[in-house]
């Protein structure tokens, strides 16, 4: 039996690691790697490796395959978090990624670019946000709404971050340097963390979830709820999927396309790198907020006016200049940064903890379809108009828009409420 005496919880340690995991991770996988489009896309038009007229679809497709594949893995990733070691598996993640960074420092050929690229979003897998999900919420039942918030603020402070840091870089080393350099982080700092701090679960270390929750409620907790199979044969499941799909469709455009138009309304990189900066600081305040939140109101509603937040930001968009740039950035941010919270929490609280891995694996496909389609049709777009995102913005509103009615649906979903305990 655990003590009653008041000790320090290593909970709060596996979200410390978590955190600094997603800020390596996403931010040198995913949301720092727009500061290198331009370098990148000069490099390889002047080298005639990419045709001029095909350099946006060229930039759109490298990005997609990293999520597309950080999405295809996941259903792989859950059902080996199943079976074995999370700390192997994250150290696994930790590799991979940066064999991928130092890949796309030394490609010359497109080929090399989107192998790199595929192996970051495979890596994403091991060591991103799914992982460190279902890492933390073995940890965390009764706080699982804050402990998940804080944790996600990880790809928010990467997305601050990386940026600043590679653009120093590029700037100081051209971007091949820059790249090896920041892939420094994971050998030099990420990976020694997973080895000597993370542990898979309470009772490795003789602890119990929350740092002293009745055991008997955990263990109901963590047995109720439906399988992958079952959750799959309920509306709500593609309900919250394709709402999934829907929200990760404005997030992959603005984080990752935003500020290919603002260099062309005349943002210098600096002011680019701090766009994306404003971006991800402001989403930490959303994780944080909405996050908490949860805790204290219904989940589905939560998200429903993270939704409806990005939604009413993005019409900003209708008119995008140096001011509505900088005006979009607030709200937007916060509702994408719950919605992120949001989305890994309803996963456990509408399907149970019993396949949640699995489950999470498949909504983080859906997630991956959405961000993945949305950067190819914005990127479409933009090559037959001259480069310009204008009309690509445009589908972003609908997208929008269609999601926030599909968290509407959500709420109304009477199934939902005992979808959870339907197999309990």
């Amino acid at each position: 039996m655990p003590s009653n005496e008041k000790r320090f919880f290593y909970g709060w340690v596996i979200v410390a690691v978590s955190t600094l995991s997603l800020v390596v991770s996403n931010g040198l996988a995913i949301l720092g790697m727009p500061v290198f489009y331009k370098w990148v896309r000069e490099d390889f038009v002047g080298s005639g490796t990419v045709a001029i007229d095909s350099a946006e679809s060229f930039v759109a497709r490298a990005a997609s395959l990293t999520f597309l594949f950080a999405g295809l893995i996941s259903p792989v990733s859950g059902w080996l978090i199943q079976r074995f070691s999370l700390k192997n598996l994250m150290l696994l993640g930790c590799f991979i990624l940066g064999g991928g960074l130092l890949l796309h420092a030394t490609a010359t050929s497109t080929m090399a670019v989107y192998t790199a690229r595929i192996l970051m979003g495979v890596s994403l897998g091991f060591i991103g946000v799914m992982p460190n999900v279902v890492l933390v919420s073995k940890w965390f039942v009764r706080r699982r709404g804050t402990a998940i918030g804080i944790v996600l603020t990880g790809t928010s402070v990467g997305g601050v971050v990386m940026p600043l840091i590679s653009t120093a870089l590029i700037e100081a080393f051209g971007w091949r340097t820059a790249m090896i350099l920041a892939s420094l982080i994971i050998w030099l700092i990420l990976a020694p963390a997973v080895v000597f701090l993370v542990r898979s679960r309470p009772s490795d270390i003789g602890e119990v979830v929350d740092g002293g929750a009745d055991l008997e409620t955990v263990e109901q907790n963590q047995a109720g709820g439906v399988t992958l199979a079952q959750a799959l044969r309920t509306p709500l499941f593609w309900i919250f999927a394709l709402g999934a799909a829907l929200i990760f469709y404005p997030l992959f455009v603005t984080t990752q396309q935003l500020i290919l138009q603002t260099a062309k309304i005349g943002f210098t990189p600096w002011q680019n790198s701090l766009v994306l900066s404003a971006l991800f600081a402001v989403s930490v305040a959303g994780k944080f907020l909405f996050g908490y939140l949860s805790d204290q109101f219904a989940p589905v509603r939560v998200i429903l006016v993270c939704t409806a937040v990005m939604f009413a930001s993005t019409l900003l968009l209708l008119d995008l200049n140096a001011t509505t740039a900088v005006v979009f950035l607030i709200p937007f941010g916060l509702g994408y940064g719950g919605a992120l919270v949001l989305l890994q929490r309803l996963v456990a609280d509408l399907f149970g903890d019993r396949d949640y891995p699995k489950i999470l694996g498949a909504i983080t496909i859906s997630e991956t379809l959405g961000a993945v389609v949305g950067g190819l049709i914005s990127g479409w777009l933009a090559d037959r108009l001259g480069g310009d995102y204008s009309t690509g913005f445009h589908v972003v509103i609908a997208a929008t828009g269609a999601a926030m009615l599909l968290m509407i649906l959500l709420n109304f979903n009477e199934q939902g409420r005992g979808v959870r305990n339907a197999a309990s």
